[in-house]
């Protein structure tokens, strides 16, 4: 109840914008079981709240707004079928929760969080690190990247037990102003369209290009799912690359 509240209380901040809980992949198909060993689950109980991914054998990269208040997370890693037992899915707990300290709903800005995990994880063909994109300048309109999570398959559908995926394009900056006005912001904000994309419960995953990760899945049109009026929205890691640094190191991560 106390998650509903939060969302309702931020959705009445910022209008307009999707979040975790009510913010997955639609027009997707299911990912090749393990093809994306980096992609976590972050649950609250049993229950998928958003996605994250492995930057470091002791932390996930996430979205901020994917915490609400003094909520406990746990990582699960390994998954691809989130009921399937017979997986050997790992269950981590979090150590500590570090949101940017600079985040804020109104003007949306610096939606990202790191979590420390209990220990490292062990790394095997099914859980492995992702890259992080050190490149500073935009990454060129049309590139063609991918999505992936485990969120709802429509708008108004159930979220998915099996891991999605959708190939997506990088929108021009100068489209992403005009459709999102001053909420958007290009110095910490990339665009995407395409036929499938984001929808509600992919928060906080990961912005794929050329096997590096680009941008954490933040917000979205609330009303609709992968509209080009209303394009998804990411941070752009490159840009927080000294905050995430200041918290894990710079040797405790992988850079393209």
């Amino acid at each position: 109840m106390a998650i509903i509240i939060s969302l309702l209380l931020l959705v009445s901040l910022v209008p307009h914008l999707t979040f975790s809980a009510h913010v997955g992949i639609v027009n997707g198909t299911e990912a090749k079981p393990h093809s994306r060993p980096y992609m976590v689950s972050l649950q609250k109980g049993f229950q998928h709240v958003c996605g994250g991914f492995l930057i470091s054998e002791k932390f996930v990269l996430t979205a901020a707004h994917c915490r609400m208040g003094n909520e406990i997370l746990t990582a699960v890693v390994g998954a691809h079928n989130l009921r399937n037992r017979s997986e050997k899915l790992v269950r981590m707990k979090v150590k500590s929760y570090h949101l940017h300290p600079d985040f804020t709903v109104k003007p949306w800005r610096n939606d990202v969080m790191l979590l420390k995990l209990v220990k490292k994880v062990q790394l095997n063909k099914n859980v492995k690190i992702i890259s992080m994109s050190k490149q500073e300048r935009d990454i060129k309109p049309d590139s063609a990247c991918a999505v992936a999570g485990w969120g709802k398959l429509s708008f108004k559908g159930k979220v998915s037990t099996q891991l999605m995926e959708a190939g997506v394009k990088i929108m021009n900056n100068t489209e992403c102003e005009n459709k999102w006005k001053k909420i958007y912001l290009p110095s910490q904000m990339i665009c995407v369209y395409g036929h499938g994309g984001s929808c509600g419960g992919d928060s906080g995953g990961p912005l794929v290009c050329e096997d590096t990760a680009v941008g954490v899945t933040s917000f979205g049109d609330a009303r609709v799912c992968n509209s080009r009026k209303r394009p998804e929205v990411y941070m752009k890691i490159s840009e927080f690359l000294p905050w995430i640094d200041s918290i894990i190191g710079n040797k405790g991560r992988n850079l393209l």
